[in-house]
């Protein structure tokens, strides 16, 4: 079909708002990126960073042999794996029942946890539940408090109730038990929640950095987060004294330019792991809310 004239400027007008959001979305992270390839030098003088301005990885350098980097990023890793896996299978078995409709007490537990999206106990009474569970300065108290999120809950709640019936009515006639049909039928059958469900845990425990800042007292056991926040509100360079003093003292590099750096390297693992999740996130999302 052809389209009008009113149309067409409509289009236009559509696109161009579009690509100018785009622009604006992303120039921020290009910003960062070409600021920490640049040459430390040149990249003082300020301005629009279209493009590098000459060419440099001394800063990355220097951050590779700053003192943590590689224990927060393992730290960072070992909770975004295991946590992620913690979340997604408590999630599933607190949603699965919960999904069933003959489950008795299932809409008061549901209002229970419903309620605690609206209210909390604070931070005085989460710390002093850490502390007594012994948890204090250990990975686990970043990962088990926050096990289940009621938000990522009701999101696969409601997909669980969109499945058919009958998938679990013919397992129950060949004696599956409910731990059986969930890990068995239901679980593999939900890859689309599931992938969406791990894309929200896994982006909250890499972006969360105030509970370790709370409970994690060793340098050895901080996590990313917590060392690029250390990194950006502190001098730089000083992180990276007694590695590479010799780079440090000749002025190779910038304090901004290492933080540029540190920015960069915390977000190179979202922006690798999205890609392949983002079609299963929509799915997932629209889904579980919609046929609830």
């Amino acid at each position: 079909m052809r389209m009008s004239t009113g149309e067409r400027i409509g289009q236009f007008s559509l696109n161009v708002g579009v690509l100018l959001l785009s622009i604006v979305t992303l120039y921020p992270f290009w910003y960062v990126l070409m600021y920490s390839l640049s040459d430390p030098k040149l990249a003082m003088g300020g301005g629009l960073f279209i493009w590098m301005k000459g060419f440099s990885l001394t800063s990355y350098e220097l951050l590779l042999h700053s003192k943590g980097i590689f224990h927060a990023y393992g730290n960072s890793i070992f909770r975004l794996v295991v946590g992620t896996a913690i979340n997604i299978v408590f999630t599933a078995m607190l949603a699965y029942p919960l999904s069933i409709r003959r489950f008795v007490g299932r809409n008061f537990i549901t209002l229970l946890i419903f309620f605690t999206m609206l209210f909390s106990g604070g931070m005085i009474p989460s710390y002093l539940v850490v502390k007594e569970l012994g948890l204090i300065d250990s990975i686990w108290s970043l990962i088990i408090p926050g096990a289940i999120s009621a938000w990522n809950l009701i999101i696969m709640k409601n997909y669980f109730q969109s499945l058919p019936v009958e998938l679990e009515e013919s397992a129950n006639i060949d004696g599956a038990t409910p731990m059986r049909i969930l890990f068995s039928i239901v679980l593999p059958v939900s890859g689309p929640v599931i992938a969406a469900i791990a894309l929200f845990y896994g982006v909250a425990h890499w972006n969360s950095y105030f509970d370790a800042i709370l409970y994690i007292n060793s340098d050895a056991k901080q996590v990313l987060q917590v060392f690029l926040r250390t990194m950006l509100q502190s001098s730089s360079l000083q992180q990276v004294q007694g590695t590479d003093n010799f780079a440090a003292s000749i002025g190779l590099v910038t304090e901004e330019s290492v933080k540029m750096a540190t920015v960069v390297a915390s977000v190179i693992p979202m922006l690798i792991v999205y890609p392949f999740l983002q079609k299963y996130y929509v799915k997932g999302v629209m889904v579980g809310s919609i046929k609830g």
